[in-house]
């Protein structure tokens, strides 16, 4: 068995893939390493630059193992074709790699590092973006956060709270899972085994050092997600972990966001909404929030107060780095602990 196998599922990248098998070929790393790459039905010139950098990577001695499914264009799914690489490869550790986004030099033997040492984490790292002006809030969010909030953070519309093109974790902690689910296009598998994982008993860390460039744009495969998907997956986790714990709770946000949370809870979790909470003048004094969606023939009507007046513990509905601090001002204001007190779900 080898130290680490980088895990390269592949469809239809021939845009970015010699960048990409680039970057693998560079790493330097003192112990041994293999390349798992499965083409996943690609059209493309995949298969052609896949072999050629074969060659490339024997001058080096890095094994390359390669599978694929021939059915052209009838792709099994980023799931699927992550658990076939896995499936053929032989390495104690997995580094995952994603054929659209590059590792820069380190990554493997600072990654291998710490997932030795914390060997029932998935390992994450800090990132930049390509184009660089994408996606501001959320490179800034995921490179920040502290490895406390890797954990109270995972209700977030972010989603994991160890971005995928940069886990690293050992064979077991995928055994432990049980793999990513092969449901197709349109599955958040990054999501789903992040959760179970957790569930388990799974820890997380992050390295503070950038340790990959995580491409954005339009193909990638991310955008076949409907958001109601993972909205549905979050919510369920939400009432699953937390609000069964809890006897009453305040919703951070009498908007638009709060009123969609608090219809798609359970009957017996609405009763749970004590308060709504706010900062908008007139959602205060409006006073109450009538849920006309309700059954039943008495419409629940929920207080609405200013944020000061709130009664822990909360979920917070209202995103991020967008109220050039305000809300994050009102929030500490309140000396409040999060995933005691508060967790995010925005």
């Amino acid at each position: 068995m080898v130290d680490v196998s980088v895990i390269l599922p592949v469809h239809d990248a021939e845009k970015w893939l010699d960048e990409c098998l680039h970057s693998v070929w560079i790493q330097q790393f003192p112990g041994t390493f293999e390349l798992s790459i499965y083409n996943d039905a690609s059209q493309d010139e995949s298969l052609s630059i896949i072999q050629s950098w074969t060659e490339q990577f024997k001058l080096k001695k890095v094994n390359v193992v390669f599978g694929e499914n021939k059915a052209v264009g009838f792709p099994k799914g980023v799931g699927f074709a992550k658990n076939a690489a896995i499936k053929q490869s032989h390495g104690r550790y997995l580094c995952f790699l994603d054929s659209d986004d590059v590792m820069l030099p380190g990554r493997i033997e600072q990654q291998y590092i710490a997932a030795k040492a914390r060997p029932n984490s998935i390992i994450g790292c800090r990132f930049y973006r390509l184009p660089e002006d994408s996606t501001e809030r959320f490179t800034k969010w995921a490179n920040t956060i502290s490895q406390h909030q890797l954990k109270t953070q995972i209700y977030t519309s972010h989603g994991p709270t160890i971005v995928m093109p940069t886990w690293f974790c050992s064979r077991d902690v995928y055994n432990n899972v049980g793999g990513f689910s092969e449901s197709g296009k349109g599955t958040p598998e990054d999501l789903i085994f992040f959760f179970k994982h957790l569930e388990l008993g799974g820890s997380l860390h992050r390295l503070d050092e950038c340790l990959l460039m995580y491409r954005y744009h339009p193909d990638a495969t991310t955008f076949s997600i409907k958001q109601e998907t993972i909205w549905n997956l979050r919510v369920a986790k939400l009432q699953e972990q937390v609000l069964s714990q809890w006897d009453t709770f305040t919703i951070w946000n009498a908007g638009k966001q709060g009123r969609r949370l608090y219809r798609t809870l359970t009957p017996e979790n609405r009763k749970k909404v004590k308060m709504f909470c706010d900062v908008d003048d007139k959602k205060i004094e409006k006073g109450i929030y009538r849920f006309e969606g309700s059954p039943e023939k008495s419409k629940p009507e929920i207080p609405i107060v200013h944020f000061t007046q709130l009664k822990p513990p909360v979920i917070i509905c209202m995103k991020l780095d967008l109220t050039c601090g305000c809300f994050e001002e009102n929030l500490e204001s309140l000396n409040l602990t999060e995933g005691i007190d508060y967790f995010h779900f925005n």
